[in-house]
């Protein structure tokens, strides 16, 4: 009977696989909510819709993404990922071609909303949290960072991608490009290479080799699990979890620090503009964001591992806070370096979002309930970005200004750290050594 090695020299461990399969589905992901606004502005001049009535393709997107995401997240675990994800490619693959036949309101309702709404939530940060739950461990942190590069990089590939091919190709070829696109990349690459967890290649969780585990043997069963779960992940049932001031404090704080995110990302264009800032150059501002985003996305869940999430988020926090600050004062100084503050401190505070969010959920309640207490987490997220936008609409209509809606988007965010910190994911976790 072949033995697992134990040897000190470790092969290459799959789990970064999975990473790469994570942080390629993630730029699908947000490269298609990222794209929305390409589409929304030509559909309206074609058809002569109104704005609002229009953008309520997206609103009615995120309604089914926040519908899905407890419902995806719950059934990756019982019944494996590739019966979840696979089918909601291509639903989205096939949301994306019907969009190509687009001739009323209803239609892209239907196409856009519900069908690419729904499939996308599985090529979404929920299915990659639960999967790479059970592939890391000690370094949780840094392999939920390097996935959640794909959500920097989506818009940065695919924004610029999608604008060429609507100016040189029209609207209708660039859904087909978009559709073609998810039906052979991510499709292809999870339908071959994607796994559920370690055990299956007979692995512990980081490329731990199971010590004195047969091959044929099933690795769970070993009693030197260098693993054990913590008593939070134990046979916890929901009704008792929803109990806990701890669960509460992990479903809202992300949710208040994506209300402040999405506030700055869908108003920071036309704030600057009416300060006088040319249109062209604060769409640049927003790309370069993005890339900042996905270089300390790696960073944070690094860094994570080492000094701890609470000091890591509230490090993080820091940084944003200081960028919308940096944007607020641009009214009273307008100084270009004011603005660049602002580009790299919120691109590096809007990079400890996801990773974050992704790992102290793990180290919380990786456990048979995770995914639907992770889906549960993305719901709350989708409430935040949806109230987030319409809030700071909201008061500038009421007040000809966004200073207080600013001002709200620190306050919650510096909120959103005091609960990280109530959370206590430190309590719940092995230490990278």
């Amino acid at each position: 009977m072949e033995m697992i090695s134990t040897s000190p020299h470790r092969k290459f461990y799959y789990g970064w696989v999975i990473v790469g399969l994570a942080m390629l589905s993630m730029s699908y992901w947000f490269g298609l909510r990222t794209t929305f606004s390409l589409f929304f502005a030509v559909l309206i001049d074609h058809f002569h819709w109104g704005r609002a009535e229009a953008a309520a393709a997206q609103s009615i997107n995120m309604i089914a993404y926040m519908i899905m995401a407890p419902i995806v997240g719950s059934f990756i675990d019982k019944i494996g990922p590739r019966k979840v994800i696979l089918p909601g490619i291509v639903l989205t693959g096939l949301g994306l071609l019907l969009c190509t036949q687009i001739q009323t309101l209803v239609h892209f309702y239907l196409f856009f909303g519900v069908m690419v709404g729904m499939g996308v939530t599985c090529l979404s940060i929920v299915p990659f949290t639960v999967i790479l739950s059970h592939w890391f461990e000690r370094n949780r942190g840094l392999a939920n960072g390097l996935a959640g590069i794909g959500i920097g990089i989506g818009p940065v590939l695919f924004v610029p991608l999608i604008q060429y091919l609507i100016s040189f190709w029209g609207w209708r070829f660039a859904f087909f490009a978009f559709a073609l696109l998810v039906f052979t990349i991510p499709l292809f690459l999870n339908a071959f290479f994607l796994r559920h967890r370690p055990e299956e290649l007979g692995l512990l969780p980081d490329g731990e080799h199971p010590h004195g585990i047969s091959k044929e043997d099933d690795p769970k069963r070993g009693t030197n699990n260098p693993f054990p779960p913590s008593p939070i992940q134990r046979e916890w049932m929901l009704k008792d979890v929803m109990k806990t001031v701890r669960f509460w404090a992990l479903i809202l704080f992300p949710s208040l620090a994506v209300f402040g995110v999405y506030m700055i990302m869908v108003h920071q264009v036309r704030y600057l503009m009416d300060l006088g800032v040319e249109k062209i150059w604060a769409a640049s501002l927003f790309a370069g964001m993005s890339a900042i985003s996905a270089g300390f996305r790696f960073f944070w869940g690094w860094l994570s591992d080492r000094i701890g999430r609470e000091i890591t988020y509230t490090l993080g926090g820091i940084c944003f806070s200081l960028g919308i600050l940096g944007l607020l004062l641009y009214q009273y100084f307008p100084s270009y370096l004011l603005l660049y503050l602002f580009a790299f401190f919120f691109g590096a505070g809007w990079g400890s979002t996801a990773p974050m969010i992704m790992t102290i959920s793990g180290d919380l309640y990786k456990g048979k309930i995770f995914g639907l207490i992770y889906g549960m987490v993305e719901g709350t997220i989708g409430i935040g970005a949806a109230f987030g936008t319409w809030i700071a609409g909201y008061i500038y209509d009421q007040t000809q200004s966004y200073s207080s809606a600013f001002l709200l988007a620190i306050f919650l965010n510096l909120l959103s750290i005091l609960l990280v910190w109530l959370a206590a994911p430190r309590k719940f976790r092995l230490i990278k050594t």
